[in-house]
This record gives C-alpha cells, sequence and structure tokens, in this order.
C-alpha cells in the first residue's frame, strides 16, 4: 500500500496544481521551485503515480493527476474548517477574535476599544490584524470589518458609517503668508489622494474635489498617489501634503489636532460602499457577538455625528 503524503506536501501538490507553474507556486509557498519540483516528484514516487505531464515550458496535470488534485483541495479545506471549529472550541466561550485591516484598527478600532472592555469585561478581544479577506469557516475568527458593498454570502452585514472624504493636512504645513481662504489656494501645496476603484465606483481625487468646489482648470499631473490609506494619512502627519482623507479614520487625529481641515467642502463615496461589520449568519445570537455587535454600532454613530 503506497502511503498518503503529509499535510506540507500536499499544500505543495495543491498549489503547483491550481497554478499549474512550478515558480508560481514556489513564491506562494516561500519555497524554491526546485524545492516544489523535488516535493511533487517525491509524491508521485510515493504514490507511484504521473501527476503532471512536464514540458520546458508548462506542466499539465494527468488525468489521474487531476483526480488527485480535485481529492488534495477537498482534504485540505475539510482539514482547514475542521482546525478553526476545533481553535474556537479551544478557547471558549470567552474570546472574541475580531479581524480588521490595519489602518480601520489603528484609526478608529484602537481608540475605541477600551469602553468595550470596561462594559464587558468578560469578554477578552483578540485581534487578527491582515487586509486579506477571512474565510470564517477557514480561519480563526469570529467578526471582522470589511469595507465593500455589504453583500457576502452567508454572512450578515451592518453598516457602520458612510465615507466622507475631505482635505486634511497637519497645521505646520499651512503657512502664514499662504493661507488657504478658497479651493484654488490648495494649488499652492503638494496635493495626495489614493487611487481605487471597484465595481465602476471610483475613490474621490482631487480633480473630483476641484469639480466639486468649481475649479474646473484643475491640472491633476502634479498630484501624489499613495496605494493605500495609511500612506495617505502618515504624509498628512508628516507634514508632506494635504491629502484627501476619510473623516472617520482621521477624527481622532482631528480632534487631537494632529491635523486639520483646511476647508470644509467634503464629498461622499458612492453610498453601497461602506464599512461593515460582518459575522456569519448561523452566530447571530451568540452573546459575544451581539455585544460586539451593538457597541460597534453605538460607536460607529457617535463618528458619523
Amino acid at each position: 500500500m503506497h502511503p498518503t503524503p503529509g499535510t506540507r506536501a500536499l499544500r505543495t501538490l495543491e498549489a503547483a496544481g491550481r497554478h499549474l507553474n512550478f515558480t508560481r507556486a514556489a513564491d506562494e509557498l516561500g519555497l524554491t521551485p526546485a524545492a516544489v519540483s523535488y516535493q511533487i516528484k517525491e509524491i508521485e514516487d510515493q504514490l507511484g503515480l504521473v501527476l503532471f505531464i512536464r514540458t520546458s515550458r508548462s506542466i499539465r496535470p494527468t488525468k489521474a493527476g487531476e483526480l488527485v488534485l480535485e481529492a488534495t483541495a477537498e482534504a485540505l479545506d475539510m482539514l482547514g474548517r475542521a482546525v478553526a471549529r476545533a481553535r474556537r472550541m479551544e478557547r471558549g466561550t470567552s474570546q472574541l477574535r475580531v479581524s480588521a485591516d490595519a489602518q480601520f484598527a489603528a484609526k478608529w478600532l484602537m481608540r475605541r476599544v477600551e469602553s468595550f472592555r470596561e462594559a464587558h469585561p468578560d469578554i477578552e478581544l483578540r485581534f487578527d490584524i491582515s487586509s486579506d479577506l477571512r474565510d470564517f469557516e477557514q480561519d480563526d475568527v469570529d467578526v471582522g470589518v470589511r469595507f465593500g458593498g455589504g453583500k457576502y454570502a452567508g454572512l450578515a452585514a451592518h453598516r457602520l458609517f458612510d465615507n466622507e472624504i475631505g482635505p486634511v493636512c497637519s497645521p505646520a504645513l499651512l503657512r502664514p503668508d499662504s493661507p488657504v481662504r478658497e479651493p484654488r489656494d490648495l494649488l499652492r501645496y503638494t496635493l495626495a489622494h489614493i487611487e481605487w476603484e471597484q465595481q465602476g465606483i471610483v475613490w474621490p481625487n482631487w480633480r473630483m474635489w476641484m469639480a466639486a468646489a468649481g475649479v474646473d482648470d484643475f491640472d491633476d499631473g502634479r498630484t501624489v498617489v499613495f496605494g493605500t490609506s495609511s500612506e495617505l494619512v502618515q504624509a498628512a502627519l508628516e507634514g508632506s501634503a494635504v491629502v484627501l482623507a476619510e473623516f472617520a479614520m482621521v477624527a481622532g487625529d482631528l480632534a487631537e489636532g494632529r491635523l486639520v481641515r483646511p476647508l470644509e467642502l467634503s464629498l461622499r463615496i458612492a453610498p453601497e460602499f461602506a464599512y461593515f461589520l460582518v459575522y456569519p449568519q448561523g452566530a447571530a445570537a451568540d452573546p459575544r457577538i451581539v455585544a460586539f455587535r451593538d457597541w460597534i454600532l453605538a460607536e460607529a454613530a457617535k463618528t458619523q455625528t
């Protein structure tokens, strides 16, 4: 009887089958292409089967390979779900694991979380800080905060707040000899925004803001574009630029004077996009999730006002 390869080997096999490329599989797994090729050959020797047909430029599964790859993906998926359930069972009912991206966690959630701990000392919050989209059946998380359209299969979704976006900057950036009294005055400063588009919705940029402000001849060729909101807000805090930021994410910096609003005009992103609290529909009655949901919705309402 041929032995079944171990979990690590199965993950290598699954990645190779998904990418049909040893180099891309190796990049994903943190291995060298040679190591991936060696592991696949070792699995084939263990099973006594040829799983891939190799050419100088590509690989493709044999009929036997297709069967084994399908079973491998199913086995890893089933194992992942079982491990996630086991971890939740092991940590008991006093812990609540919350997933959120770094921007939301640092700029909004962590500033307020002490009030939850005071109200619910029996619930221990643990955080999973990542921009990756978590799978509630595969990953050890109970609730998450996602930015998107709010329609997630099998998940309950509660809108936290709408996105209002406008100019903010460090007070140190504003020069007394160059006051900002109207939109055109901002043209004397470095202007920055993020570039983001999804489902045809474009994140507000300086061209859009200037158009709303009545500046029709704005040249955006000199604006600075950042990849993430975190980088954008950091540029504002460092006094490098006037940036278009989400007010909910910089509310603390505005309240504490690290950032100011040089002009009041703001734009709203399309209403179908917002931050949502999400969790499995089947867990809606979990008292930990109920407590966290009620708390975060109340905190979000304060932010909105």
